[in-house]
């Protein structure tokens, strides 16, 4: 299977599939609370088995072209991951969200790793339109957004109930002329590779 390097820190983007369960779990388990201050994501994953479902959700979601996730390493260890949590090619748009343990944070891996499924979504799928949707709390996570050259479009207002609290939820996109546009002037600058 696949491994993209996202730079010369040994971080790499690979497939997190359900054989990854005990690795999955071993990872949430170091990063636990500090992913689930603003998202859900592991809270329902206890065991190998647990995990092990979760993963095989996104691998049925994967195989119906729905959606997909992907794990990042760092020097071949479990950090976080990417995730298409929505992709419908059929109208163009689609979904990309994060998480990251807490040890991994301030490297700029989620950046780098989301460039790459924006990148496959817009060249090879043809996706029209990416969005992004964080608590408004999740200031990490905003950043991320806006280092992606995405729109803040709205916010909508107490619409996800999490630890017993309705969180307000922001929504950023951006849309394929306007991501090739940046690409390219970013590749002018020399700040990233010519898109092949």
């Amino acid at each position: 299977m696949y491994a993209i390097s996202l730079g010369d820190d040994g971080a790499e983007l690979r497939p997190l599939e359900p054989w990854h369960a005990d690795e999955f779990l071993a990872h949430l388990d170091r990063g636990r609370e500090f992913v689930q201050q603003y998202i859900s994501f592991g809270s329902r994953v206890t065991d190998a088995d647990s995990a092990r479902e979760l993963l095989q959700s996104f691998a049925d979601k994967k195989a119906a072209d729905t959606g997909s996730l992907h794990g990042v390493w760092l020097d071949g260890r479990l950090v976080g991951g990417v995730l298409f949590r929505v992709f419908d090619a059929e109208h163009g748009v689609c979904e990309v969200g994060c998480w990251l343990e807490p040890a991994a944070s301030g490297r700029g891996l989620i950046t780098r790793a989301i460039r790459v499924l924006i990148d496959w979504a817009v060249d090879v799928r043809g996706i029209h339109r990416v969005e992004w949707h964080a608590a408004a709390a999740n200031v990490p996570s905003l950043n991320v957004a806006r280092r992606l050259g995405m729109s803040r479009e709205g916010v909508l207002r107490e619409n996800w109930p999490h630890r017993g609290v309705r969180q307000d939820t922001e929504v950023w996109s951006v849309l394929a002329r306007e991501w090739r546009a940046a690409r390219a002037a970013a590749a002018e600058q020399g700040d990233l590779p010519t898109p092949a």
